[in-house]
């Protein structure tokens, strides 16, 4: 799995390309951990680049999640499409956070 992070504005962008399972799952949260000790509050999360997500994985995106909703930020995920866009709507994640389509939709929402 390879994280990128950038920021557009004052928006953190996180790009999760490759497969993210029990081996390299907390690399995301630690991801979005560092982003928040750096003053981050808006995340548009692009998972247009995820090939493979795992259980582990959906808790790693959970508790990413809650980090940044216990500092009072804002999440965005981006870019879901086949075998993980289906896990996402089968486990609910679909709803539980905000889904949009591109990556621009996402920028466009947190307001950059």
């Amino acid at each position: 799995m390879d994280i990128m992070k950038d920021f557009k504005d004052d928006i953190a962008i996180v790009t999760v390309n490759g497969k993210m399972d029990a081996v390299n799952a907390g690399q995301y949260q630690e991801a979005i951990e560092v982003l928040l000790n750096d003053g981050a509050t808006k995340f548009a999360v692009d998972l247009s680049g995820l090939q493979y997500i795992s259980s582990a994985g959906l808790r790693s995106i959970l508790m990413g999640g809650k980090l940044i909703a216990s500092k009072s930020g804002t999440q965005v995920i981006c870019g879901l499409s086949g075998m993980v866009k289906e896990v996402f709507d089968v486990s609910g994640f679909s709803t539980m956070f905000s889904v949009l389509e591109t990556q621009q939709d996402a920028l466009v929402q947190l307001g950059g």
